[in-house]
């Protein structure tokens, strides 16, 4: 590798110590630093209205699933059809306390942080049982056993009158150092919160990969039976994968029953998977960055379809429903035209940019 950090024009690793570096070079560093200094900022620097800051939340947390999706389905190549789930399983398990002990309680409201970790933990373990079939199940059948589980969680929160029969659970407002997190703060708060909470588990990410058991789903994926020959449990290696799936959905489920002061059933359907799904597929199966990249973009256009639908409405009779039409079609159209001209994601052209930074004014 170059000798000056800031002037190399690739990556030459001579030790596996260089190749494990979560920065390459102090330009990677430095770019990341001030990428990050920019996100805790621009909230003071420039204010949002409640609406939209609810929208950048959501992108956050929809990024902290989508990171537990890519981790079974494009590292490890298990499909899951099913992870709204394990996302309604977080939220569900902080709904459990509430309706427990209320939705008040100093324990809901002062030690909101072991909640959550509470949460991630169950969602793991539902996630490893859910991943169970994995050991003799492969692709279609696979995704129709995780589609099996999305059908059974739907039946028992609709029925089971412990949660409400899917209605709204409430959720109290919790404490923070300077009191009680107020109606205007709430959030701007919460965008704090799950910002450093995406930046812990992406760095967790990232340094997994770089472990013997991120790079055995990387082989699991590629070829199973090569992987056993090599020493490596597949079984084993799937089963943890939806677990670390399950951990990933279930800290995201929390998340969203704490944002919103509440867990409903309809935030949790199949619909809601298929969502994650294509903001893995849109963002980048296999790749870290595109599970920052799909959410962005798929809540980017449901936004700008939901402005184009109130601008046509007033043009257009109110009988076509035009809102109705237009957000699935342009969900769908997104997806194949993805499948078609770039099946790697917005990753891939992540990649070119970077690698054209990196290697300017050399062509290759």
């Amino acid at each position: 590798m170059s000798a000056n950090s800031w002037l190399a024009t690739g990556n030459f690793h001579t030790t596996y110590r260089q190749e494990q570096k979560t920065f390459f070079t102090s330009l990677d560093r430095s770019v990341f630093t001030l990428f990050l200094l920019i996100l805790f900022f621009w909230p003071l620097l420039f204010p949002l209205s409640n609406k939209y800051m609810l929208v950048v939340d959501n992108i956050l947390i929809a990024i902290v699933a989508v990171m537990g999706l890519n981790l079974v389905t494009g590292f490890a190549g298990l499909i899951s059809i099913g992870h709204a789930a394990f996302v309604g399983i977080g939220a569900y398990t902080i709904a459990s306390f509430c309706r427990t002990i209320g939705d008040s309680h100093i324990i809901v409201t002062h030690f909101w942080p072991v909640l959550i970790l509470i949460s991630g933990f169950v969602g793991a373990a539902f996630g490893a049982l859910v991943g169970l079939p994995a050991l003799r199940l492969k692709h279609l059948y696979l995704a129709i056993a995780t589609l099996s589980f999305q059908m059974i969680f739907q039946w028992v929160i609709n029925f089971m009158t412990f949660f409400n029969q899917g209605q709204t659970i409430f959720v109290g407002r919790v404490f923070w150092f300077t009191g009680k997190v107020g109606r205007n703060d709430h959030y701007l708060f919460w965008y704090y919160i799950i910002l450093v909470i995406v930046v812990l588990l992406g760095f967790g990410v990232r340094n997994l990969l770089k472990t013997r058991y991120g790079r055995s789903l990387v082989a699991v994926r590629d070829n199973d039976r090569a992987a056993d020959a090599m020493g490596i449990n597949p079984g084993l290696t799937k089963v943890y994968a939806f677990a670390l799936a399950g951990f990933f959905a279930g800290v995201a489920g929390a998340l969203h029953a704490y944002l919103y002061r509440g867990v409903g059933f309809e935030s949790f359907t199949l619909h809601e998977s298929i969502s994650y799904l294509a903001m893995a597929i849109v963002g980048g199966l296999g790749t870290l960055n595109g599970s920052f990249w799909g959410p962005v973009a798929i809540k980017f256009l449901d936004l700008q379809v939901e402005h184009l639908s109130e601008a046509a409405g007033q043009y257009l009779p109110s009988s076509m429903n035009l809102a109705t039409a237009l957000k699935p079609f342009s969900f769908g159209l997104v997806i194949v035209l993805f499948l078609m001209f770039e099946p790697r994601g917005i990753a891939n052209w992540w990649r070119i940019a970077k690698s054209y930074t990196k290697l300017w004014p050399f062509r290759y």
